[in-house]
């Protein structure tokens, strides 16, 4: 059996009082996901910088 199809048998047995904090806790997971994302792309930025940041890209990109 596979993860989905253990926790969506596990949820109909869960007393209805504990699915919110079930839910609260999916959405901290899925809040975590897109903070982690959200750093990787703003430690990333500081390094492609150097790349970014010169006379020949702004004349790459001048036409959009």
């Amino acid at each position: 059996m596979e993860v989905k199809e253990q926790i969506l048998k596990e949820i109909d047995r869960v007393p209805e009082e504990y699915l919110a904090q079930i839910l609260d806790f999916i959405l901290f997971l899925e809040a975590k996901a897109a903070d982690s994302g959200l750093a990787t792309a703003i430690a990333s930025e500081s390094s492609l910088a150097k790349d970014w940041l010169t006379p020949e890209e702004d004349e790459a990109w001048k036409h959009l």
